[in-house]
């Protein structure tokens, strides 16, 4: 049997109705993984079962589309060193960040078998202080953790809950058109994770310039999941429950400060692990084809340029 967590009895269910889960093909598949990646010359991966577990789950068990998001994961990983590499949580600003909890997975969800919310708060932090990939590499940081340990988050995806209270327009000229694509490519193509839902809080005017930039890069299925709901919470509790949320939003999730000391905790604790995720990634030299670096990634020339201007 493949070396990999036991599913709970509701999460069990999910991924064999919704992922096509066959307990019985996961060794053949796992093995099929391993071998497709030791005759990739140009991908350094992990190679645990639970790790690859995480790109079947992310790919209904399809085996072509699980590798496809196997490479690109690493590829946009080493196109990117400035959100992804040489992150050590116990660097002073890392640590700030930690925290002051610009992102945090809520600890409960709204089913045993219902998608994990994470809240995030820009607003929590100086933009004068700070730059958003600084935030963003701190983000990336909690969710490698989260791919290994959640699997509420591998089988039922993720829902987002951006709370702008606080956030200024300085923290939004932050949101260039090259880091937007860089992020939207980062969550959309390369993660195993599905999104399920992003809900926008306390938005401010200046919002719809980056709400916009972001809309442009979704795909149509991910554009379809967003809601906006200005400063009205009751919208947000109709997807939401309350009694998900932290007290602060009139939830029963216990004080924010709280789920901050716990995540802060936790970070600290996989210093290896993030400084070991530097030995892993593609070497665009080694790929048989076309490059997958920034260049053709994230098509930095031409568009981005008139994007600028605009």
């Amino acid at each position: 049997m493949p070396n990999i967590r036991p599913l709970s009895t509701e999460l069990a269910k999910k991924a064999a109705d919704e992922l096509f889960e066959k307990p019985e093909r996961l060794d053949e598949d796992l093995a099929a993984l391993r071998t497709w990646l030791s005759k990739c010359p140009h991908i350094k991966a992990r190679t645990d079962d639970q790790f690859l577990m995480m790109f079947l789950r992310g790919s209904k068990h399809s085996l072509e589309r699980a590798k496809e998001k196997l490479d690109m994961y690493y590829a946009i990983r080493t196109a990117a060193p400035e959100l992804m590499r040489n992150r050590d949580p116990e660097e002073a600003k890392s640590t700030e960040l930690i925290k002051l909890g610009s992102a945090i997975p809520l600890p409960n969800t709204v089913t045993p078998d219902g998608p994990r919310i994470i809240l995030m708060r820009p607003g929590t932090y100086d933009p004068t202080k700070y730059t958003i990939q600084e935030v963003f590499r701190y983000n990336t940081m909690m969710a490698d953790i989260m791919m290994k340990e959640d699997d509420n988050l591998i089988v039922a995806g993720q829902m987002g809950i951006l709370d702008l209270s606080g956030a200024s327009m300085a923290h939004f000229l932050q949101f260039s058109p090259s880091f937007v694509k860089k992020a939207t490519m980062w969550s959309q193509e390369g993660s195993p994770l599905r999104q399920k839902g992003f809900h926008y809080v306390n938005t401010p005017s200046g919002f719809e310039l980056v709400y916009n930039m972001f809309k442009n890069f979704l795909n149509e299925k991910n554009r379809s999941r967003l809601y906006v709901h200005g400063s009205n919470l009751d919208s947000l509790y109709e997807h939401i429950p309350k009694s998900m949320l932290p007290a602060e939003y009139g939830g029963d999730a216990g004080p924010i400060q709280d789920i901050i000391d716990a995540w802060t905790k936790k970070v600290l604790s996989y210093k290896e692990y993030s400084k070991e995720e530097d030995n892993y990634g593609t070497d665009e030299k080694k790929r048989p084809g076309r490059p997958k670096n920034a260049d053709t990634l994230f098509g930095l020339e031409g568009s981005f340029r008139k994007l600028e201007v605009d």
